[in-house]
């Protein structure tokens, strides 16, 4: 493989040398270029006498599509700037493929673990196996393939019995921990189940578990004089073993300034407690020695957390009126285009009937002023606005110009803007126009409705996900639990 990663790597070498004149920039496209055009005259000599129609028919289609997007450049620059883009991507990715390829080669042959043919060095103690993969292949014979576990080398019994005494001097400054030495054993001990570079194991006896536990806990607080403890330290590896005493003297816990005054501190407070346990009230020591002590309750208060959460909610109210308010009008908007048809529709009937735009607008004001039971509705009240503002002297070309711009909606607008423009320059066609809008108006609010529906559908989707997974969680513990 090494030589097929090589071979590819030195071809790319020798066409962009031979490719360096070509007109394009960047190597890899003046290679596909050099390589198109070599490719189009092999295919030249290859076709004489004979018409490829497939070849040519797929470069037609090409072509006519070329000439679609983009009319004003040349079909053919474009075919070819296409198959050089083509190519160029091809070759990178076949040469990134091929530095992948080369590098991942060198990387599993860099550190092989069959040597000479034969020989295979084991890890030293404590680095663990090594898995290997062989095949053996015997004259005659198939080849067989088989993964083979080696185990980590193993030490002889002198080899362990020097590392054993090599261990036994290092053990000494390992387990003391913070401890000066172990003639003045103060603190916890480090009692080391293993020692780095040492292939043994290690378990602990304690000739007194009460001062000097075999985690290494040492407990001196009652502690008034030294003491000897003996430890006795197991050492293991395979069949072998050997038994390590070691002496050490457990010494009072020695205090600093601050833990002496705490300590006095607590065994005042609880003289205290036992002077006034049968009292109804325990009154704390008023000094130590000649000092005054001042007592004081740490209260935890949690009322800066609520200022937070109380900030944070004011933010989120703030927020939350102005998205409101968006709200708002977005459903102001919905309704008014929902209402449209039904007012196109109104007005056409109404005009068919022989009224006056005028008092079409009249009539429609004066049926919702009866309802008085019924929501409000936005259109209606921008009808009645528009009623107020012709009762009031208001011409009817600015009154409906208004209303469009009041609604801020296309179709109002355009509504607006017919009933103007008939107003100003008369038409016989109004009618038909406003029978026409209904229709429109009506083929359209099926398209939002139809559009409310699959968003509605679609705000259902979390709902639906909570209670499938509620569903999941009461189905699922019963049966973990019945299975304990």
């Amino acid at each position: 493989m090494f030589n097929l990663y090589t071979t590819i790597l030195a071809a790319y070498l020798i066409v962009l040398i031979i490719s360096r004149k070509e007109e394009e920039k960047g190597p890899f496209r003046k290679m596909a270029a050099y390589v198109l055009r070599r490719q189009q005259s092999l295919q030249r000599f290859l076709a004489k006498g004979r018409h490829n129609w497939k070849r040519d028919l797929n470069r037609r289609q090409l072509e006519e599509k070329f000439r679609i997007l983009q009319p004003s450049v040349a079909v053919n620059q474009q075919v070819r700037d296409h198959y050089i883009t083509q190519y160029s991507l091809m070759l990178m990715v076949l040469f990134l493929g091929d530095l992948i390829c080369l590098a991942v080669w060198i990387s599993a042959h860099s550190n092989p673990l069959l040597m000479n043919g034969s020989t295979i060095e084991r890890n030293p103690n404590g680095q663990g196996d090594i898995p290997i993969e062989l095949s053996a292949q015997i004259v005659g014979e198939e080849e067989e393939i088989f993964d083979y576990l080696v185990e980590e080398r193993v030490y002889t019994e002198q080899e362990a019995e020097a590392l054993y005494e090599q261990a036994v001097n290092v053990l000494e400054d390992v387990i003391r921990g913070e401890n000066e030495s172990l003639e003045d054993v103060r603190r916890d001990l480090q009692l080391v189940t293993t020692l780095d570079g040492y292939p043994f194991e290690i378990s602990w006896e304690s000739s007194c578990y009460a001062l000097v536990n075999v985690d290494g806990t040492v407990d001196n607080r009652d502690l008034t004089d030294g003491e000897i403890v003996t430890l006795t330290a197991h050492f293991c590896y395979e069949e072998q073993t050997w038994d390590y005493q070691l002496f050490v003297k457990v010494n009072p816990v020695v205090y600093t300034e601050k833990e002496l005054l705490r300590k006095r501190l607590e065994e005042l407070i609880h003289m205290q407690e036992e002077k006034t346990k049968h009292e109804e009230r325990m009154t704390l020591p008023e000094s130590l020695g000649e000092k005054e002590i001042v007592w004081q309750e740490i209260i935890e208060d949690s009322s800066g957390y609520f200022l937070l959460l109380i900030l944070f909610a004011s933010g989120v109210l703030y927020w939350g009126c102005g998205r409101e308010l968006d709200r708002k009008l977005e459903c102001r908007k919905r309704e008014l285009l929902l209402d449209y048809p039904e007012i196109v529709n109104k007005l056409a009937l109404y005009m068919g009937a022989g009224m006056t735009i005028r008092n079409a607008f009249f009539k429609m004001g004066e049926d919702y002023k009866k309802q008085s039971n019924q929501r409000k509705r936005y259109v209606y009240e921008e009808i009645a606005m528009v009623c107020y503002e012709l009762q009031s002297g208001r011409s009817e070309t600015e009154a409906y110009d208004r209303l469009g711009k009041r609604c801020q909606v296309q179709a109002y607008m355009k509504l607006s803007a017919l009933l103007s423009q008939n107003i100003r320059k008369g038409s016989n066609d109004l009618l038909q126009m406003l029978r026409q809008e209904a229709d429109n108006a009506f083929t359209e609010r099926k398209g939002l409705a139809k559009k409310l529906g699959e968003e509605a559908g679609t705000k259902l989707l979390l709902p639906m996900m909570i209670m499938l997974c509620i569903v999941m969680v009461i189905i699922i513990i019963p049966a973990y639990f019945s299975f304990m």
